[in-house]
């Protein structure tokens, strides 16, 4: 019994010395808790939106406020004219426009009934629900308002439009998203035992004393899984397209050059992965543990972003599955050019850049 003792202490000093094996076993299940209990929400919280008031009266200024107290809501722009929705829509930042029609005032006193019409930005087709729902009910209480103060019988009508997709496909949503999920989560996991392969079989020591340079030796391992991530790009847009008619409104070029781009982000990430892993488990580990959650939570493809708290929506802002899922939306449902997507192309470029530099400091230290 006493030597069990013993080597039941020396398995827990194993444990404790691994840093490693401590944050698989303490700190992913803490953010695993984190994420999913702050991302995953049915609430709506300060969704950005537009307002077209045609009539700048009192009544529509009441319902304006009413729909910006609620705490649901945040005005983004005022609108001027109906040519400014489209260009509003496409920079992808509100998901709602409310319009009131002219003289909403006095056709609401005058004939007892006025309009109001909603907007939504239904790529997401859950939120854009949701975010109708919240203003049709806000609107209805400020009715039901005006009915018991007596002054008049009104009736507000409410006309939704859904804008980019309106049989409310859910695949709509889908198919982008997890086109950037499959994209990073493949070509990271495939290239972060690419080195630690290496490592293993003990093949490294060639690449040592081969004339290589460390930047010619992480481009080679970089270059046969762009190949076959590209390929995988390529049989995604069919499917999208062909099985599960996804429109294509934008540019085929430029979509197919950001993904090019998406690819080589993923790929610069898990080659860094591979270089900070000593074996290939630990790799995988951190591929998945590191990439998948964070991606599938934080990217904004199933869950708002804009309904997470700040530390989250901040957080996000380094996955770069947010960037391109904002991207292959804009392309495909918006017909977005380059012109509306040149800042989240600009910090996928800089995430590319950040991560190949590191990689190949990190290369270079462990090589020593």
């Amino acid at each position: 019994m006493k030597r069990f003792k013993g080597f039941l202490i020396k398995e827990f000093h194993h444990i404790f010395r691994d840093k490693r094996s401590l944050l698989i076993l303490f700190g992913i299940p803490i953010v695993q808790i984190l994420l999913f209990g702050y991302a995953i929400t049915n609430e709506l919280k300060d969704g950005k939106i537009a307002i077209l008031d045609q009539s700048k009266d009192e009544i529509t200024q009441e319902i304006s406020n009413k729909i910006l107290s609620s705490g649901y809501f945040m005005l983004y722009e005022d609108l001027e004219s109906q040519n400014d929705i489209e260009s509003a829509f496409q920079r992808g930042i509100i998901k709602e426009v409310i319009i009131f029609e002219p003289e909403f005032s006095e056709k609401l006193f005058r004939d007892g009934k006025a309009s109001v019409q909603l907007l939504a930005d239904a790529s997401d087709p859950n939120l854009a629900n949701m975010i109708i729902g919240y203003t049709s009910s806000i609107i209805q209480n400020y009715q039901q308002g005006l009915i018991k103060s007596g002054s008049v019988q009104p009736v507000i009508t409410t006309e939704v439009k859904m804008i980019y997709n309106p049989e409310l496909k859910g695949v709509y949503m889908f198919v982008p998203g997890l086109m950037s999920v499959i994209l990073l989560l493949v070509s990271a996991l495939m290239t972060s035992i690419s080195i630690t392969r290496e490592k293993e079989m003990g093949t490294m020591e060639v690449l040592l004393v081969s004339p290589l340079k460390p930047v010619q030796i992480v481009v080679g391992k970089v270059i046969p899984y762009f190949l076959l991530a590209f390929v995988d790009t390529c049989m995604i847009l069919l499917l999208a397209r062909f099985v599960f008619d996804v429109p294509l409104t934008g540019s085929l070029l430029l979509l197919i050059l950001e993904s090019i781009l998406y690819i080589i982000t993923a790929l610069s990430l898990g080659i860094l992965f591979s270089t900070i892993s000593n074996n290939q488990q630990t790799a995988m580990m951190l591929s998945l543990s590191g990439l998948m959650l964070p991606t599938i939570l934080l990217s904004g493809f199933i869950f708002p972003i804009d309904n997470m708290p700040y530390i989250l929506q901040l957080f996000s802002n380094f996955i770069p599955a947010k960037w391109f899922v904002i991207i292959v939306k804009g392309i495909m449902l918006k017909g977005n050019n380059f012109f509306y997507i040149w800042k989240e192309t600009l910090i996928l470029v800089g995430m590319t850049i950040f991560f190949l530099l590191l990689t190949i400091k990190k290369f270079k230290i462990r090589l020593q």
